[in-house]
């Protein structure tokens, strides 16, 4: 009978030692890099297609407060951009509008786990994942034309800054963002994660491919030294063949003043896939009596 309670009280001290080990662990954090792609919505892109991807980068640093909730500083790149001819929408063909643009955005952010989140220990090594947060981000699109690239905010392709529409401002090339990812996020050792993650981004700007309200008119681009769109050296303004390509479509322009050039009720957006690696910041406490 002795020998009996001897060997329960083995058991029970070895799992509660097992427990304990397990309690005195505690993740700290993580800190990573991603990697994947970066898509556009928009007023040229109005049907949400997602056939034109590009890179997209990143990296972060996330602070546990617990096994399920967490908060990220994150740092991320994306490369965007569309054109008006990938649109099957054949008023978007002849507009023949293009954008590209360089986004860098810092983002925070609050992450829930779903599953309870225990690097190196066996059951708890893997969980979905959601987050939300705020976050900043710049960017300046640019076109080309004839081979030559232009940034198009300072030509003010709607007639911003010009003589002609004196409230029509220059819009900021850094606007808000509102990140929501999902991901899910598993445990390859106790120090090393790998992840996937889809985030949308809610912006505050409708000119992140320089396209919002109406065409603005010829007399937007009048250039003062010569009373015309052309400039001295008898070229035509830039800015007015990149308010409305139309023209290179062979068809007549359709740029015509206060006739609806975007979408000024809806902001535009952006989404990442990215795929990465993150690295466990561990420390140890003394375990709960």
């Amino acid at each position: 009978m002795l020998r009996k309670i001897f060997i329960i009280l083995i058991v029970l001290g070895s799992s509660l030692g097992v427990k304990a080990q397990y309690e005195s662990y505690v993740q700290e954090g993580e800190f990573g890099l991603s990697i994947g792609l970066g898509h556009y919505f928009g007023d040229l892109n109005t049907r949400a297609a997602l056939n034109r991807p590009k890179f997209a980068g990143g990296a972060f640093f996330r602070k546990q407060f617990s096994n399920y909730i967490g908060l990220k500083i994150a740092a991320n790149y994306a490369r965007l951009g569309y054109s008006d001819i990938y649109s099957s929408n054949e008023t978007q063909k002849r507009r023949n509008l293009s954008f590209n643009t360089n986004l860098w955005e810092f983002s925070l952010s609050g992450d829930f786990n779903f599953f309870k989140f225990y690097p190196g220990v066996e059951g708890y090594h893997y969980t979905p994942y959601v987050s939300l947060g705020v976050g900043l981000f710049s960017y300046d699109p640019f076109a080309y034309l004839n081979g030559q690239k232009y940034f198009l905010r300072p030509l003010g392709t709607e007639g911003q800054g010009s003589t002609a529409y004196p409230e029509r401002k220059q819009y900021s090339t850094m606007a808000l963002c509102f990140p929501l990812a999902f991901g899910f996020k598993y445990n390859v050792n106790d120090n090393i994660n790998v992840f996937a993650e889809v985030c949308y981004r809610f912006t505050g700007t409708d000119y992140l491919d320089d396209v919002s309200t109406v065409y603005a008119g010829e007399e937007a681009f009048i250039v003062p030294s010569t009373g015309t769109i052309y400039l001295p050296d008898g070229s035509v303004n830039p800015a007015y063949l990149l308010q409305d390509r139309s023209y290179e479509t062979g068809s007549t322009p359709i740029g015509i003043k206060d006739r609806q050039r975007g979408n000024s009720q809806q902001k535009d957006a952006y989404a990442t896939f990215q795929i990465g690696v993150s690295f466990n910041i561990s420390s140890y406490r003394c375990p709960k009596p």
